[in-house]
């Protein structure tokens, strides 16, 4: 493989400027569809590296270029797009280092900055080598992975995946769960969908001394909440995946009062779309039913997350080859599926997509805190195996034209 030579050295000579792109954005976070100074420090890193046709405002505030290659392969020129995420979450940093968040209530805690540093250092690889490789990569930043319906979806309804149209997707995420290193990926089903829900039960209030002349809704909450989790314990295939929690219980306000309703919210993870569908429709039906047996009524309001993230097993392969010649075999994991959602999956409902995770734990220096936490850091020395392991993917990926 021609254009995996030399690679890693090249890598490493980024490395600097790729940790310097990580702390001044993760210094400077922005909330999902307000990514406008990030945007810009983006467009303007691309343009700095020669990158063609940069698009902004792509679903608002997402980045698009393109590097085009110029060498020669035996497969069909192809593009593949590359995607980073760039938006951070309204939590307040109680990290105590230099490159803090200096926007306070605002925090990088989940590792998107890194993810945006990660492909710009990527670029800067790709642009100055692309005349190693055939066909072309698109890089796209896109914002609001936190913020469901979520960035892709906007960037894909904007026409994103056209002119020029995209064969294939690659993503990654920084992972603090494994450590700096290791790479861990799975073919098929990857991550769960996300999908919210508001279930309104209707009672009739009173005084609490006399249960017998109300309809009481806490009574029909309780009673429902037991009740959804027989959706998966008893009416889901045991080897097929699911979860339903009840996450939030509002009702009343007075300790002498029964009130007239009460609201319950919670969140539904699944890995097919088939049990999505059944849950989905078996919660409406028991949670009338289970209403009108106690005298209320109600009712479920069900909004859709992201689908499940299923990966495209061909690309899990080149992804997985990569990472061997990058890490080793021995730091090359099969994950379990994830029941945590991921925008990325809207990529992979329109085109072979494959999206893997990066180690960034370091146990010795104390980086051991989980995603959407404000001790949240990454092991910066991560994001090197991370870029070799998609640059080697992406460069394979042209030069042999898979489809």
């Amino acid at each position: 493989m021609p254009a995996f030579a030399g690679l890693h050295e090249e890598i490493d000579e980024v490395m600097s400027g790729v940790i310097a792109d990580r702390r001044h954005l993760h210094a400077h976070p922005e909330l999902g569809f307000e990514e406008h100074e990030t945007a810009r420090f983006v467009a303007v890193r691309l343009a700095a590296l020669g990158v063609e046709d940069i698009k902004t405002g792509i679903g608002r505030t997402g980045v698009t270029g393109l590097i085009r290659g110029t060498g020669a392969g035996p497969g069909p020129n192809r593009v593949v797009l590359v995607r980073a995420d760039m938006d951070a979450l309204p939590i307040h940093e109680q990290n105590e280092v230099e490159y803090a968040s200096t926007t306070p209530g605002l925090m990088h805690a989940c590792g998107h900055d890194a993810h945006t540093a990660m492909l710009l250092g990527l670029a800067r690889v790709l642009t100055h080598r692309r005349d190693t490789f055939p066909g072309t990569v698109k890089v796209l930043f896109q914002p609001a992975e936190e913020l469901p319906p979520g960035g892709a979806i906007a960037m894909i309804e904007a026409g994103v995946l056209q002119d020029p149209g995209v064969d294939a997707a690659f993503g990654l995420h920084v992972a603090s769960e494994l450590p700096t290193g290791v790479i861990g990926l799975r073919a098929g089903s990857a991550m769960a969908s996300g999908d919210l829900f508001t279930i309104r039960v209707q009672g009739k209030g009173g005084h609490g001394a006399h249960p017998d002349q109300t309809v009481d809704p806490i009574v029909i909450g309780s009673q429902i909440v037991a009740a959804l989790q027989t959706l998966v314990s008893r009416e889901t295939d045991p080897v097929a995946t699911g979860v339903v929690s009840v996450t939030a219980f509002g009702a009343g306000e007075a300790f002498n009062v029964i009130p007239d309703f009460a609201e319950l919210r919670g969140t539904v993870r699944t890995l097919s779309d088939e049990v999505r569908e059944t849950i989905e429709r078996r919660m409406g039906a028991m949670v009338g039913d289970i209403a009108a047996a106690l005298g209320g009524s109600a009712a479920v309001t069900i909004t859709r997350g992201y689908p499940s993230l299923v990966n495209d097993a061909a690309l899990c392969r080149i992804v997985r080859d990569m990472a061997v010649k990058t890490v080793g075999a021995e730091r090359v994991i099969d994950m379990p599926p994830v029941m945590g959602g991921e925008d990325f999956s809207r990529f992979g409902r329109e085109l072979p997509a494959m999206f893997f995770f990066v180690g960034v734990r370091n146990e010795e220096r104390g980086i051991t805190w989980p995603h959407h936490h404000p001790r949240f850091d990454i092991d910066e020395e991560g994001m090197a195996p991370g870029i070799a392991t998609m640059a080697g993917a992406i460069l394979a990926y042209l030069e042999q034209g898979i489809a």
